[in-house]
């Protein structure tokens, strides 16, 4: 029996990441992945293959836009098996890389599924492997309605939808969460008509209710249409039944439906009954602020525990795992993981919402200043939306940071910065800028909340 000081189980950005960390910690290490290539559900049918079609549609849509303002007469012509090959290429490229990754550290990979055969040992396509410490990164999966199982050609999980062969005349997208606006967006500007059925009565409801309101105007404008306050209740082929919000029943079909209604935990192979371990209610394993299981010498990260299913977040988490293995003290500031949907305009938030900031009872100035009076924006076409910024009204640090606008994903660093090292609005103020940049409008909302912005 093959023996490790610790097993990684799951090769996506939590797993990997991980592993990689274990060993650079001189652990021996060992990784293992269900499926054949590495890289998890955010390589393979999530974070990646997704943003590469968003930027292929998002090119093409702007050209076939704004092409004839900017001085460009585009060929306003698509070409989708293309956009899915390129896709691929990304993906496939990504997968060797990751491999490189842990063959440069000397990590063992072992690929089939894992299941624990005693709190120390798993099997793995019937051979078994013992390990001081295990690390579960096994992530997550997408949850179906009971009564319209995916079949991945006409009712489709997020897998399906990135892999279909032809953009759909007509998409009904259930559930108006980030997940199902970023794959609607991608549809719709290849000319297909979107339509959303969500339960709540806002889109990306964990977005700050100004942003999530905007966003909706936003792709409205865009094309897409949403159903709010709406429950499917049944469905017939491609069709389903919802309530509407008067209580009243209605019938919508389309060429493909999209279930987009979350994810839940990937847990069900890994027999954690022989480990000793239990499930919540949802199927998260519950783990203490170390990480770790009711069993000590097993952690459990990202997807599989509580919190926000977040690529980036189950990295963070493996690298503390790793070093809290290793004996370290590293400690991770959940309130500083940024979150980003990819539509076009993106939106990134970091820190509290209003209503979060609101409901501890904080002392509150907010500063908002919009991307139209940004003079990078204005000359780049890219002007819709706005940056929020909360901070404590007596102590001046930041607490939160929302943006609405072009390349949010990647300001939003700043603002994540910002309240990892407990910064003030006055500290972004006095922090220059450079003119002209997108970054500017983050400075101006910092002076809006001490009511002398420049620019507004």
């Amino acid at each position: 029996m093959e023996s490790y000081d610790v097993i990684v189980i799951g090769s996506g950005p939590g797993g990997y990441v991980a592993a990689i960390r274990c060993a650079q910690l001189g652990l021996k290490t060992a990784c293992v992945e269900k499926d054949p290539n590495l890289g998890g559900t955010c390589l393979n049918v999530g974070c990646i293959p997704s943003k590469a079609l968003l930027h292929s549609t998002e090119t093409y849509y702007n050209l076939l836009k704004q092409g004839p303002d900017l001085g460009i007469d585009a060929k306003s012509t698509f070409n989708f098996p293309q956009m899915m090959k390129r896709k691929e290429t990304i993906v496939k490229g990504f997968n060797q890389g990751i491999a490189g990754l842990l063959q440069k550290n000397k990590i063992t990979h072992i690929q089939g599924l894992a299941s624990f055969t005693s709190p120390t040992t798993i099997s793995v396509s019937g051979k078994e492997y013992t390990a001081r410490h295990f690390i579960i990164a096994t992530g997550s999966e997408p949850t179906p309605l009971p009564f319209l199982p995916f079949n991945e050609k006409t009712i489709l999980s997020s897998t399906g939808a990135l892999s279909l062969p032809q953009a759909p005349k007509k998409m009904l997208v259930i559930g108006a969460g980030i997940i199902g606006v970023e794959l609607g967006s991608v549809y719709s500007r290849l000319g297909t008509e979107v339509k959303f059925i969500e339960f709540l009565d806002r889109i990306c409801p964990t977005l700050d209710p100004t942003l999530s309101k905007a966003l909706q105007k936003i792709l409205e404008n865009q094309g897409l249409t949403f159903q709010l306050s709406s429950k499917v209740t049944a469905a017939n082929g491609k069709s389903i039944t919802y309530t509407n919000p008067d209580g009243k029943e209605a019938t919508e079909s389309a060429d493909v439906i999209l279930v987009s209604i979350g994810r839940r935990p990937y847990t069900q192979d890994l027999a954690l009954d022989k480990a000793q371990i239990q499930t919540d209610e949802k199927g998260r394993i519950p783990i203490n602020s170390r990480l770790q299981t009711s069993q000590s010498h097993i952690y459990a990260i990202g997807d599989v525990v509580d919190g926000p299913m977040l690529a980036h977040k189950a990295s963070e988490e493996g690298v503390l795992a790793a070093e809290i293995i290793s004996g370290l003290h590293p400690h991770l500031e959940y309130m500083t993981i940024p979150s980003v949907v990819y539509t076009h305009p993106e939106v990134a938030a970091v820190g509290l919402t209003e209503p979060e900031a609101k409901a501890l009872n904080l002392p509150l100035k907010i500063g908002q200043f919009p991307f139209k009076a940004n003079s990078r924006a204005r000359a780049t076409n890219e002007d819709e939306g706005f940056i929020k910024l909360i901070a404590h009204a007596e102590k001046n640090t930041i607490l939160g940071v929302h943006i609405l606008g072009a390349h949010a994903g990647e300001l939003i660093a700043e603002a994540a910065l910002a309240i990892q090292k407990r910064a003030t609005t006055l500290d972004i103020i006095h922090t220059s800028h450079a003119h002209p940049t997108l970054s500017e409008a983050l400075k101006e909302a910092a002076l809006d909340a001490e009511k002398r912005a420049i620019h507004k």
